[in-house]
């Protein structure tokens, strides 16, 4: 479907590409946005929906949140820096209902988290004192004055803030919060004549950065603007009413009539009209169309079920993952990967790698296969450190970008970087099919790992890893060193992989053993060789990511330059030892452990000789998997982590000072 947008007439659909109805292929969450937006234009009472919203949107991580509305003639807000399920009792206390509304959940970048930072921000005009006429909750602390003009609330950062904050302070506006948000909102309220649309048009210009803003006005009861820049933003459309959300999942069960908003996109939402514009290269913004997809998207994606977090949850659900990621891969061909796939692997000698936290890690696995099979030289690079270097850029590289959301700041920086520097040929795997990463890049496999609540990654890295091997295959082919019986041979591995990892999981019980364990310890080290260094380094990120355990991972025979110092017999190492050619080297590696009176925690094959011993512990996996035995493997140390962290009391599926999306810097 497609909205026609023009500038007044009732909005109007004629039928087009409906585009993906499969709902991991469309719900839009950021490796990492920060913080979670939704707004609405309707006739009916829409607080109920802005809360649910925001409770859609908790998986994300935040430390405050907050809701204002058009209500009596009057902005009114409630703010928290407790869960969404406090602000949504001050509400109903308060009896604040609308039509028209804003919400934010917010992930503290500018300023501490405290009520004063939290979203929404507003504007009352130069030389008006917000802190002191008490704009801020509801809860009867604040009540919220008439003077409030405009309203607004922001995912990611002003560069530029302080400039503009200097600026402002001169023409006489306060400032209430430490927020670079704050900003936005008396720049906009600065520029306003009478329409909000144009004045938030006139104040794009001047922002450096990344946002996603929605905003409303007191002298405009039933419209509120969005707008999107480098920070995803989404647009719902029900009937005679509107939504704007940072994410499509927190709209489900409102409406399944979705536009992605494209870069640099402006929206205007009205009681049953609206439309979308964006600049030309002059800077005018001219109305423009954007198709409407259908969304089938299920709230029960975010129900627990039987499982005590989502992040075991999630777990579990690596096999159906995995089978729905390589559902319709008959053979291996570079036009999975997009058409015209062929023609650029075959223009290309180097692959360049760009990720970040745990997809730089599936990024590292795949260096070894790609070498291995294709013989194709890789490198792997941090994407938030890419950029700031100077490096030798080659026409003939395939820059690959890997990314749960497609949304991640860093590696979409780092992805035009390799761009202006000449290297035109790109891929990513990606999670969702209409993300910025997917729109930047010439070819892309969308991974099917549905949604993923739990901050910790767990089925996005083993998609991640599927969807790397048959890029490997692909390349392997063109560049003729893939033959058929090889094909056949690795596709059957492929479709092996849900039934292995059903196998592994049921490894849970051992290792829950371990976990009580672990719980009890500070530091912990582990070890990998080969393909299994990078597992290692997963494995280790897990456990300090959800337990606040440190952890480090090493590759095995680096203990002896220097981490060896470390081990005594209260320092558990966790060793993951495939029966590869690499054994014997690994072996060796744990008598080191060993002999320093250090406690070995092993995942061993189940053909290899490793028994267990005084200080050996070991867990056998249920079959070698060769090339593919990361993908099995990196399974109990996500559960070793998961245990741990319940046996330590922490917050498994929002582990504290991290967010489920970055798109900041």
């Amino acid at each position: 479907m497609v909205i026609s947008f023009t500038r007044f007439p009732i909005l109007s659909k004629t039928l087009q590409d409906p585009g993906p109805s499969i709902a991991h292929l469309i719900f839009s969450r950021s490796e990492n946005t920060m913080c979670g937006i939704v707004g609405a234009v309707s006739s009916r009472n829409i607080v109920p929906i802005l809360i649910e919203g925001l409770k859609r949107l908790e998986y994300r991580g935040y430390d405050s949140c907050g809701v204002a509305v058009h209500q009596d003639g009057a902005l009114r807000r409630a703010r928290s820096t407790s869960r969404v399920a406090e602000l949504e009792a001050n509400t109903r206390i308060d009896g604040v209902a609308s039509g028209t509304g804003i919400a934010h959940t917010r992930w503290a970048t500018h300023g501490a988290p405290a009520v004063h930072n939290a979203h929404p921000h507003f504007s009352a005009g130069a030389h008006v004192d917000a802190m002191a006429t008490g704009f801020g909750s509801l809860d009867g602390d604040e009540p919220a004055p008439p003077v409030a003009r405009i309203g607004l609330v922001h995912n990611g950062i002003i560069e530029n803030h302080d400039e503009l904050r200097h600026e402002l302070r001169s023409r006489g506006y306060v400032f209430a919060s430490q927020t670079d948000t704050e900003v936005i909102a008396h720049l906009i309220h600065s520029l306003y004549a009478g329409d909000l649309l144009e004045a938030v048009q006139q104040a794009l210009p001047r922002l450096r950065g990344a946002y996603a803003i929605a905003v409303f006005a007191r002298d405009e009861p039933q419209r509120v603007v969005g707008a999107r820049h480098g920070s995803p933003l989404v647009l719902g459309v029900g009937e005679g009413e509107h939504f704007l959300a940072s994410d499509a999942m927190a709209l489900a069960g409102v409406t399944d009539q979705i536009v992605y908003l494209e870069e640099g996109d402006v929206v205007d939402l009205q009681l049953g009209k609206m439309w979308v514009t964006a600049a030309d290269a002059q800077g005018r913004y001219r109305p423009v169309q954007r198709p409407v997809r259908t969304v089938t998207a299920h709230s029960g994606a975010a129900e627990l079920g039987p499982y005590r977090h989502y992040m075991q949850k999630e777990i579990f659900e690596q096999p159906r993952a995995l089978a729905d990621t390589l559902e319709g891969v008959e053979g291996i061909s570079p036009e999975l990967f997009g058409d015209g796939a062929h023609r650029v692997f075959s223009q290309v000698d180097r692959v360049l790698i760009l990720a970040c936290g745990t997809s730089f890690y599936s990024g590292s696995t795949a260096r070894f296969w790609l070498e291995q099979l294709a013989g194709i030289p890789t490198t792997v690079e941090v994407a938030s450190e890419y950029r700031y270097r100077t490096s030798v850029p080659d026409p003939r590289t395939l820059v690959v970008t890997i990314s749960q959301s497609g949304e991640t700041a860093d590696t979409l920086a780092a992805l035009k970087h390799a761009r202006s520097l000449g290297m035109e040929q790109t891929l990513t795997i990606c999670n969702v099919a209409t993300s910025a990463m997917v729109r930047e890049c010439k070819l892309a496999y969308i991974t099917r790992a549905g949604v993923e609540i739990g901050v910790a990654s767990t089925k996005a890295f083993t998609t991640q890893l599927a969807a790397l091997y048959l890029l490997t295959l692909a390349l392997a082919q063109v560049r003729g060193r893939l033959s058929d019986a090889d094909e056949a041979a690795h596709l059957k591995a492929l479709r092996h992989l849900p039934v292995a990892l059903q196998s592994v999981l049921a490894l849970e019980p051992q290792v829950i053993a371990w976990s009580e364990d672990f719980a009890r310890k500070e530091n912990a080290l582990f070890l990998g060789r080969g393909l299994h260094y990078p597992i290692a380094l997963e494995g280790a990120l897990k456990l300090k990511e959800i337990s606040y355990i440190h952890a480090e991972a090493y590759p095995a025979g680096e203990l002896k330059h220097g981490p060896l110092a470390l081990v005594t017999e209260h320092m558990p190492v966790v060793t993951i030892a495939p029966n590869d050619a690499l054994i014997e080297k690994l072996e060796s590696n744990m008598q080191e452990v060993r002999a320093r009176g250090g406690q070995l925690y092993v995942f061993a094959d189940a053909d290899s000789r490793i028994a267990s011993d005084i200080g050996v512990h070991v867990i056998r996996m249920p079959e070698h998997y060769g090339l593919l035995s990361p993908i099995l493997h990196v399974v109990p140390l996500q559960l070793l982590a998961y245990h741990t962290a319940c046996a330590r009391g922490t917050d498994v599926d929002k582990p504290r000072n991290l967010a489920k999306s970055v798109t900041v810097e």
